[in-house]
């Protein structure tokens, strides 16, 4: 029996900013330890017995750090990465990476589909639980893992169990009265949105119960196309796509639903306060990192990353500091975070979506200043990384070369630069910049001009796929 893992690495964690952005979500982030979420992930199931190598589904804009991330990880096989061109959650993101599997696996193989951002400590539990799940798949059931509550939790979805594994219910997330039932009747578990079927079963029961979707992301992966190491889905056939969950769309439908209890340490760290739950404390019931001081603070989050951050006499709180934002909140508040966020795309703020730092696949640029006809960036670029031959319409450039060596094309002229060394790009002039050597390189950008948005840049020729 083949068993196909699928990681699920969308979505943008909207409830863990500042530190979490919609180009940099929590699943790329280190939070508990110096791996990633996605990265711990792909470590748990590659070490899985009898599996093959993980498919990743990802948004197209998180390409280039999922698959840098995936490589730092030097795996005996590479993970194959499966572009989403457009959201449209969990069920036809599945249904999609179901048709990929499908060109290349029988229909008996079994998919064990993973979220990437989910934290499990029990790693040898794991094993055992999708054991007896993919016994139940090869016998023809979808399979949902179901976490044994340790509390009474509002911020989750339940399972109710029937007779055996069956599933008699799915619930949404209850009020703290109803969650404290649940655990007093002891058949319901926490839905954690792992799951695992066959292809086989899974076509049968989505032609059932959404046909239009499966039909829509079938031409997704027919008119599909590869991208160097990565396959892109068919944007228009997606757009097609009705846009719901899997549990709506099929989970609450399906007589083939079956749960598997698993006892794993699991929590998705879907707030401040579940990755304070998680986390190693201080004496005092204090998560911090970064450069704190703590006076008279107790069963607190405290997160430093740019500055020194110091409290007195606060409990209870989390204060979350990163180079352009600052949250302050009760715990007990901390789901309402996503309505920060909220307020900040209505607002059309770029603190929802980007940090200072940004990443892009030949290194990453960090906004040291931004005023209103100039900005000053540091530009880092990975040793032999190249950036797109591109020219701006409204902006110049100045470059001075900190650390490293430059080769720069400017205009006509090629040539190299070395550290203390510039050069002056005007407006209009297609320009390029390379890393020859085996250091990043360093350098300060100085933009001015009467328009500095990011999308004032006209490609020409790029490595990446990004040509205009």
């Amino acid at each position: 029996m083949k068993i196909q893992p699928v990681i699920l690495a969308g979505g943008t964690g909207s409830r863990l900013w500042p530190l979490s952005r919609e180009l940099y979500p929590k699943q790329l982030l280190n939070l508990i330890d110096e791996t990633s979420l996605l990265q711990t992930t792909v470590l748990r199931v590659s070490q899985l017995a009898d599996v093959l190598p993980p498919l990743l589904v990802v948004g197209e804009e998180h390409r280039f750090i999922t698959r840098s991330q995936v490589d730092g990880l030097n795996l005996k096989e590479p993970c194959k990465i499966l572009l989403e061109p457009v959201g449209r959650n969990t069920a036809p993101a599945i249904c999609g990476a179901v048709e990929y599997c499908a060109l290349e696996s029988d229909e008996d193989t079994i998919l064990l589909v993973l979220p990437a951002d989910h934290l499990i400590l029990k790693k040898d539990a794991f094993q055992d639980v999708v054991n007896r799940a993919t016994e139940l798949a090869a016998k023809g059931k979808i399979v949902t893992f179901g976490i044994d509550p340790q509390h009474p939790e509002t911020g989750y979805g339940y399972i109710e169990q029937g007779d055996g594994s069956a599933v008699k219910s799915f619930c949404e997330k209850p009020d703290l009265e109803t969650a404290k039932s649940y655990l007093d009747q002891g058949n319901y578990f926490w839905n954690s949105g792992m799951f695992a079927f066959s292809i086989k079963t899974f076509r049968e029961e989505i032609e059932r119960f959404a046909p239009e979707m499966l039909a829509a992301m079938k031409d997704s992966v027919t008119d599909g196309s590869s991208d160097g190491s990565f396959f892109r889905l068919d944007k228009a056939a997606m757009e097609r796509s009705p846009s719901d969950s899997i549990d709506y769309a099929l989970m609450e439908k399906t007589k083939c639903a079956a749960v598997v209890v698993a006892d794993l340490d699991w929590s998705d760290i879907g707030s401040w306060h579940a990755l304070w739950e998680v986390s190693a404390k201080d004496e005092n019931g204090n998560v911090s990192q970064g450069d704190v001081i703590l006076e008279d603070t107790k069963n607190c989050l405290i997160r430093a990353e740019a500055t020194l951050v110091a409290t007195v006499g606060l409990e209870d709180t989390l204060v979350v500091e990163t180079s352009d934002a600052v949250l302050i909140a009760p715990m007990s508040r901390s789901q309402d975070v996503k309505k920060i966020v909220n307020s900040l795309k209505k607002s059309k703020r770029a603190e929802f979506k980007v940090h200072r730092t940004v990443y892009r696949p030949w290194g990453s640029y960090t906004v040291l200043e931004v005023q209103e006809r100039y900005q000053i960036k540091r530009i880092t670029v990975s040793p032999g990384s190249i950036l797109s031959l591109q020219m701006h319409h409204h902006r110049h450039e100045h470059w001075v070369v900190v650390s490293g060596t430059a080769r720069i094309t400017n205009g006509d002229d090629v040539f190299l630069l070395y550290e203390n060394q510039s050069t002056y790009i005007p407006a209009g002039v297609n320009h390029r910049l390379e890393n020859p050597g085996v250091i990043d390189l360093e350098l300060i950008e100085v933009q001015n001009g009467s328009y500095l948005g990011e999308d004032d840049i006209v490609r020409f020729e790029d490595v990446y796929g990004r040509s205009d």
